[in-house]
Parts: C-alpha cells; structure tokens; sequence
C-alpha cells in the first residue's frame, strides 16, 4: 500500500487531512509548526491517535511519518 493510500483511508474513517493532524498535534503539544515535537517519540503519537480516533498501529505510524517528515502527502 502506498502512503498516499495510507492517508486516504486514514480520511475515510477520521474525516481528518494531514493539516489536520497537524493542527490537532500542535494543540495537544505534540508537535510544533506541523513538525513533531522535540522529545515526542512514534509511542506517544500512536498512543494518541489509538485512542482518539480508533487507528490501527500501521495507520498511526503513517501519521507519526507525516509529523516527523519522513514522509509526504503524495509520496508513493
């Protein structure tokens, strides 16, 4: 699966974008200016998203590659 497909299923069952992820990331001090935080580790995010939005371990960790930039929107 592409990330991009990652990122398309993420939306079809949060109703969440990438930004968004970013924004909510930033309000819950996980991350700053859409980029993780210093100190936040792939736990911290996965544990987040399990638990706020009901995403699986492979999902979460396509958010956590988002915020730490290892990986982009479009990215095969």
């Amino acid at each position: 699966m592409s990330f991009q497909a990652y990122l398309d299923n993420i939306r079809a069952k949060t109703g969440q974008m990438p930004d968004d992820f970013r924004r909510l990331a930033g309000e819950k001090g996980l991350a700053v200016n859409g980029q993780l935080a210093p100190g936040v580790k792939a736990g911290d995010i996965v544990a987040w998203l399990k638990t706020d939005f009901a995403l699986g371990h492979g999902h979460a960790m396509a958010v956590y590659a988002l915020l730490k930039g290892i990986k982009n929107e479009g990215d095969a």
